[in-house]
């Protein structure tokens, strides 16, 4: 139940305790300040109307009467008025906001303990009390700043603002903070995808700072170390394909024939057999140079990587298409592409072509028939290249994936480890299925962005 994120958990940390605090003062004033002061104006207004009431009691003649009204009137600053043989209808008291309804009628309960009705809502000013006597009602006019302390909900709302803009300002440091963090998580998500997104900024608190800093001086390392390894690589790959390409030169500037010493003399059906034994050892050795070039094309790639592409928006249908077509020139049978719900995906074009080339090759070499779809949904595009031919057992799926362990069949072992670093290195995965066609479905999936 709690939030996800940094911002919504560290407001939630903010929020409780505000509220916590406000409550228990809000709590405080009613439970203490607001009661007790509200009680004592109660007790000295019904002590008043209690006098009076007495006063009355005493002394029945009119003028006195009269001139006890008229004394309340003067002293307790309580409009009185007699209503001879009058009754009460409706006993009782309306409501407002707050203790002092509840207090008021307490206090004439427990002190007069006659029928009684309390009007606190026809005069915002005037709070109308009548008390019923033997020969009548008493009908007593009291002040209301005598029985209010105060409007209660002015203290409501300082309080539900101070807490609304205490919390507003802590939101809006938040965010700068988390903003900070999120920037430096996006840049280490592109920069792990292999997108070049240059130093940061360092903003935010001092540990995000320190952060933001190490993650620059982390990036420069690491570009300067694929820059150096991929300088050091260029230079091997001369060394090693110069010594093949002089083989090769060697292999193409030999005679047809072989040839024979002078004066010996050979049958010629030895001889034909001899030069035809002669042209397959050199095509033979040919093959073994065109291998070996191979395998080190193989090797160098799989330390290399594809880092110095960038990536861009591509549009997934025509590389699907421009892959089937490059597959279809080498002899491979792909029956369709089909692409769903997806347009354009955010890839290095040239790697991605790379995995989905020797997908293929692998396909036709293992497989027959070849099916290319992909669909996309809110976040990924997934790639899936199916094959009807024998497959891959469950059990070994995993394995072909490791390095120099991935093709029993022939090869050097890093195709699918080289397509899976690929993948990987665009934020996605890659892995093995059972096709419906029923061979090998190899899926990729890839952020769309």
């Amino acid at each position: 139940m709690l939030p996800r994120s940094l911002l919504g958990r560290s407001l939630l940390i903010l929020l409780i305790p505000l509220v916590t605090t406000q409550g228990i003062a809000l709590e405080l004033f009613y439970g203490s300040h607001l009661n007790i002061v509200s009680r004592r104006l109660s007790g000295a207004v019904v002590g008043d109307i209690t006098a009076t009431i007495a006063l009355l009691e005493r002394y029945h003649a009119r003028g006195d009467r009269d001139w006890i009204l008229t004394r309340a009137a003067d002293q307790f600053q309580l409009v009185m008025r007699m209503q001879p043989r009058a009754r009460l209808a409706h006993p009782g008291s309306t409501n407002v906001l707050g203790p002092m309804d509840e207090d008021l009628a307490d206090a004439l309960t427990q002190r007069i303990g006659r029928p009684f009705f309390v009007d606190w809502s026809s005069d915002p000013h005037t709070v109308h009390i009548r008390v019923q006597l033997s020969d009548g009602v008493l009908e007593v006019d009291a002040p209301r700043k005598r029985l209010d302390v105060g409007p209660i909900w002015l203290f409501v709302v300082w309080l539900v603002s101070s807490a609304l803009l205490l919390f507003i300002v802590a939101a809006l440091f938040m965010r700068n903070q988390v903003r900070a963090i999120r920037r430096l998580a996006r840049a280490a998500e592109a920069f792990g995808m292999g997108r070049e997104v240059g130093p940061i900024r360092p903003e935010g608190a001092q540990e995000v700072r320190k952060a933001a800093s190490a993650f620059n001086r982390m990036q420069e390392r690491i570009l300067r170390f694929v820059a150096q390894r991929t300088a050091m690589l260029a230079g091997v790959s001369h060394d090693l394909r110069t010594p093949l390409t002089r083989l090769r030169l060697t292999l193409a500037m030999l005679p047809p024939e072989p040839s024979f010493h002078p004066g010996a003399a050979a049958p010629g059906g030895a001889a034909a057999g001899e030069a035809a034994s002669f042209q397959a050892d050199i095509a033979d050795m040919v093959a073994d140079v065109e291998e070996m070039e191979r395998m080190i094309e193989g090797y160098l790639s799989f330390a290399r990587g594809e880092g110095a592409e960038q990536a861009r928006r591509v549009n997934l249908r025509q590389l699907l298409e421009e892959a089937a077509a490059a597959a279809r020139r080498t002899g491979a049978e792909v029956l369709e592409v089909t692409v769903l719900r997806v347009a354009e995906v955010e890839l290095r074009q040239d790697a991605i072509r790379r995995v989905l080339a020797n997908l293929m090759e692998n396909a036709r070499r293992h497989g027959g028939r070849i099916a290319l779809t992909a669909v996309g949904d809110e976040r990924f595009a997934t790639i899936l290249v199916d094959d009807d031919g024998p497959g891959i057992p469950t059990e070994r799926r995993e394995e072909v994936f490791k390095a120099f362990e991935g093709d029993s069949r022939g090869g050097t072992g890093l195709g699918l480890t080289i397509a899976r670093d690929i993948v990987h290195a665009h934020g996605g995965d890659m892995w093995l299925e059972q096709s419906p066609a029923g061979g090998l479905r190899v899926r990729i999936r890839l952020p769309l962005g």
